[in-house]
């Protein structure tokens, strides 16, 4: 598993800039989509993250718990239904169940996120993405059989947003960008910095007639930070 407290260490200090040694360490492509101004603004704990560079064969991993999720009815449907292209929304609504989520490189244009919901009784659902730096927003998440989400990034003081830009399907070399009236809704994925370290996975779809569809929320630790407080201990 790799560790991120280096990376954080060289972020806080520069803040991506240094000797080569140092920045073969940094990913600075969320940095490049976001800007130097607002990529400046995130909490340094963000952006040590985001600019953590998964070397071959590395894994990033992060364990916590669901803290809430709601769902109206066409938001239950609609996460049924999406259960035909690997079941990418949350199905279930239970509170207080233990998540984690694991980030691989993909080895060419992005990485792979795992990510793990617990649920009373029964397997773990488990939702798999890839986010590839693509397109032309600059960043693509792949869905499963051919369906995918065009993102647009934007920062705050307090954490990194990744908003739907459009909806398409890829099929081989086609590409189709699905209309408007046929898009899900306006998806909006936070990743929300907390004073205890940690930080929180908030997810938003919301539909222009329907709306809000979901609204789910997970705290996250970083595993390494876990693993150091408890050897600490």
């Amino acid at each position: 598993m790799a560790d991120i407290s280096i990376v954080r260490s060289i972020v806080e200090q520069r803040d991506g800039i240094g000797p080569a040694g140092e920045l073969a360490r940094l990913d600075l492509r969320f940095r490049a989509l976001l800007g130097t101004t607002a990529w400046a603004r995130l909490p340094a704990a963000v952006r040590a993250r985001f600019a953590h560079r998964l070397g071959e064969n590395a894994v990033v991993s992060y364990t916590g718990t669901i803290v809430a999720c709601r769902v109206n009815a066409a938001g239950w449907l609609l996460s049924q239904v999406c259960r035909l292209i690997g079941a990418p929304l949350p199905l279930y609504r239970v509170p207080g169940m233990p998540a984690a989520v694991v980030v691989t490189d993909d080895g060419a244009t992005g990485q792979h996120w795992t990510r793990l919901y617990g649920r009373p009784r029964g397997f773990p659902q488990v939702i798999c993405s890839t986010k590839r730096f693509a397109g032309k927003t600059g960043l693509e998440e792949y869905l499963g059989a051919g369906f995918g989400i065009a993102l647009r990034v934007r920062g705050d003081d307090v954490a990194l947003h990744f908003d739907s830009d459009h909806y398409f399907l890829a099929l081989g070399p086609v590409r189709l960008r699905l209309p408007r009236w046929l898009a899900p809704g306006d998806l909006t994925v936070s990743h929300v910095a907390q004073d205890d370290g940690g930080f929180d996975f908030v997810l938003t779809l919301r539909h222009p007639w329907l709306g809000e569809l979901m609204a789910q929320r997970c705290h996250f630790h970083d595993q390494a930070d876990i693993a150091s407080e408890g050897r600490a201990a």
